[in-house]
This record gives structure tokens, C-alpha cells and sequence, in this order.
């Protein structure tokens, strides 16, 4: 099984930004998690971060045909980004999205998620756990 594990903007700045939030740990800390859960569970994992919409947007659009599910983690993207959404459904592959964070209990602005609407199930405010659950859900899928 591969497993495409995409995150948005902001996301390398892990243990920068807004710690009391996003916790301590890094994005480096996150993809070893990442990696080491997936070796446990005998599955390939590809990490793939970017700042900027049209990369995520590339980067669904090569999973197809290549993997056999995404793990997403839009962070800003989520709540504006059509693009995205369209991307997933155009894929059609099975996806999970993650937040870090509780958003549900956030600004006005984060409860709309726009990639969540192609996704099969969400992950939100469980911090890093979350990418595991949201690789377990899969496998299990």
C-alpha cells in the first residue's frame, strides 16, 4: 500500500509557530512519526509539504495511478481553496483530512473546509495522532 501525505502552508513551521496551538514539535519530528508508523505498518508513505496551492494541486493530480490513498492536511487551503477539492475528486482516490488543531472551536473563518468535502473522514484536534489514525483508516479501508 502507498500513501500520499500532503500538508499546506505553514505547516514547516512547526515549533515555531504558535506553539501554545500547534505544539513544540516540528514538521521533522511529524515526518519521523510518519515514517517510522508506516514502517511499522509495512505500508510506503510519501511526505509532501508546500506553501503554495498549485504544488498541492500537482502533487494530487501525479498521486493518481501512483497511490492508493491521501492523507491531507490542507491547513489555510482548507478554507478557501476549490482548487484543491477539485483536485481530490478529480483523483477519486480515498482521503483522509487532518487538522492539528481543534478548528471546529476556531475562528469563524475555519469552519468551512473546503477539501474535507472530498474526503471520507477527518481527524481534527487529535495533533499528530491525527496523521496516524488518518493512515490506520486507510489501511483498514
Amino acid at each position: 500500500m502507498r500513501i500520499l501525505v500532503i500538508n499546506g502552508p505553514n505547516i514547516n513551521m512547526l515549533g515555531i509557530r504558535e506553539p501554545g496551538i500547534y505544539g513544540k514539535n516540528t514538521y521533522a519530528d511529524l515526518c519521523e512519526l510518519i515514517e517510522g508508523y508506516a514502517a511499522e505498518k509495512g505500508i510506503e508513505v510519501k511526505l509532501f509539504q508546500s506553501n503554495h496551492e498549485g504544488s498541492i494541486v500537482d502533487e494530487i493530480q501525479a498521486a493518481y495511478g501512483n497511490f492508493d490513498g491521501i492523507v491531507i492536511n490542507p491547513a489555510a487551503y482548507t478554507h478557501t481553496s476549490v482548487a484543491i477539492l477539485d483536485a481530490l475528486k478529480s483523483v477519486a482516490l480515498p482521503a483522509v483530512e487532518i487538522h492539528i488543531s481543534d478548528v471546529s472551536k476556531r475562528e469563524d473563518f475555519r469552519q468551512i473546509s473546503y477539501a474535507g468535502m472530498a474526503c471520507e473522514k477527518s481527524f481534527i484536534g487529535l495533533g499528530f495522532e491525527g496523521y496516524l489514525r488518518g493512515i490506520d483508516y486507510l489501511i483498514e479501508r
